[in-house]
C-alpha cells in the first residue's frame, strides 16, 4: 500500500505560520522516522512526500530526506511555475528521479492567479518532463479549477483532499456538482485524503465522511482514486490509524482488484513509481 500524501517539516513558527495555536498538536518536527512504526503496523510500504512550503529549498529538503529514507517513494515539490526561467529549472530538477510532480498552494490564491496566463503556461510545460501536478483548492475554488483543467488536456492532474468540501457546515451540494463536472476530465484523478481537517475536528461522524466518499467514488470510480492520509495535518483530529481504517472500511465494498487500485496500483501508475 502507498500513502500518496504526507508532509515532513522541521517546525518553524514564522515560516509555518499557517499552523495556528489551535493546531498545536502539529507545532513540532515531523520526520520519516515518526511514520515508520505506523506504516509497519498497518503494512503500508511507502509514501509520496508533498511540499508544505513554497520554496525550492523545500524541494531540496524533501530530496535530502529521501536519500536516507526509502519509505519516500516519490516527491511532489515546489518550483516557481510562473518563472520566465521555468524551462531551465525543470531541466535541473529532471535529474532527480524521486521528483514525480509539482504543487502550488492554490488554496491561498484567488481566481485571477489560478487562471493567469503565466501560471497556466507553467503547468502546461510539466507534461514535457512527464511530471504530474497536484491541484490543492477549496470547494469554492473548484469552478476556477475546472477552467484551469480545461486548458490542460494532456497534463496528469490529481485533486488533493477531494477538493476540500465544507463538511463542517454540511453544505456540500455545490461541491458535489463541481466534483461531477471536474471528473468528466479523464486526466484528473482524486486523492481520498485531508477530509478530517475540513470537518469538526472532534465531532465529525462516519456518515459525514461516507457521504463525501460517495460523491468521489461515484464520479471518479476506483480507477482514478488514490489513498492519502495528509499526515501529520490530520493529527489535529485523530490518530493516523483512525483515518486509514475509515477509508479501508468504506473501500471494503469493492472487489480486491479495485481495492488494490485504490491503495497501490493507481499511485504507482500516476506517479510512475518503481513497483
Amino acid at each position: 500500500m502507498i500513502d500518496t500524501h504526507v508532509h515532513f517539516w522541521n517546525f518553524d513558527p514564522i515560516r509555518d505560520n499557517w499552523i495556528t495555536d489551535e493546531m498545536n498538536a502539529i507545532q513540532k518536527d515531523f520526520t520519516p522516522k515518526d511514520l515508520e512504526p505506523i506504516y509497519n503496523e498497518l503494512q503500508i510500504s511507502g509514501c509520496i512526500a508533498v511540499q508544505a512550503n513554497q520554496s525550492e529549498n523545500e524541494t531540496d529538503f524533501l530530496l535530502s530526506l529521501s536519500k536516507d529514507n526509502p519509505l519516500i517513494k516519490g516527491i511532489v515539490g515546489w518550483t516557481d511555475l510562473r518563472s520566465p526561467h521555468l524551462e531551465q529549472r525543470l531541466q535541473h530538477w529532471s535529474t532527480f528521479k524521486k521528483i514525480k510532480g509539482w504543487r502550488h498552494v492554490l488554496q491561498a490564491e484567488n481566481e485571477e492567479f489560478i487562471l493567469a496566463e503565466d501560471f497556466v503556461k507553467g503547468v502546461q510545460q510539466l507534461a514535457k518532463y512527464n511530471y504530474t501536478y497536484d491541484l490543492l483548492v477549496y470547494h469554492d475554488q473548484l469552478n476556477a479549477s475546472i477552467k484551469l483543467v480545461e486548458q490542460l488536456p494532456n497534463q496528469p492532474l490529481v485533486l488533493d483532499h477531494c477538493g476540500k468540501p465544507d463538511i463542517k457546515s454540511g453544505n456540500i451540494k455545490d461541491w458535489s456538482a463541481a466534483i461531477k463536472e471536474l471528473s468528466n476530465h479523464q486526466n484528473v484523478s482524486c486523492k481520498v485524503s485531508g477530509l478530517l481537517a475540513e470537518a469538526d475536528w472532534y465531532n465529525w461522524t462516519e456518515k459525514q465522511m461516507f457521504e463525501c466518499f460517495d460523491t468521489i467514488f461515484n464520479n471518479f470510480g476506483t480507477n482514478r482514486i488514490m489513498y492519502g492520509s495528509d499526515w501529520p495535518v490530520m493529527l489535529i483530529s485523530r490518530p493516523y490509524a483512525d483515518w486509514f481504517k475509515l477509508v479501508r472500511k468504506y473501500a471494503s465494498q469493492f472487489s480486491e482488484i479495485e481495492q488494490q487500485r485504490i491503495f497501490f496500483n493507481n499511485a504507482v501508475e500516476f506517479y510512475r513509481l518503481e513497483s
